[in-house]
């Protein structure tokens, strides 16, 4: 089964105490849902008109599974701590098998 992963690349943090708070609630649900953090803040080289900010990568065992965990009440709070404190681009997609 192919697994699921999440992308997320910041292009603005406007407000780094929301962007703490979402930190703490993200990090308690993606453990509870069995996600693993691959890369956060690493070193980044944009191509393209990338964006070389924060950029984030979580592994999950499926992709239903990273979907589900968006989907959470848990993580659905951490949201909405977030809400209103950065510009990002958010992504889930389905690995290779």
């Amino acid at each position: 089964m192919p697994k699921g992963y999440w992308v997320s690349v910041y292009r603005a943090i406007s407000d780094p105490e929301k962007l703490a708070a979402y930190n703490k609630l993200a990090s308690l649900a993606v453990q509870a849902g069995g996600g693993r953090v691959l890369a956060i803040d690493g070193r980044v080289v944009a191509y393209e008109a990338g964006i070389a900010e924060r950029t984030i990568l979580i592994e999950f065992e499926s992709f239903e599974q990273a979907v589900a965990v968006r989907e959470s009440e848990a993580y659905q709070e951490a949201l909405a701590a977030l809400s209103g404190g950065v510009e990002r681009d958010f992504r889930i997609i389905e690995g290779l098998d």
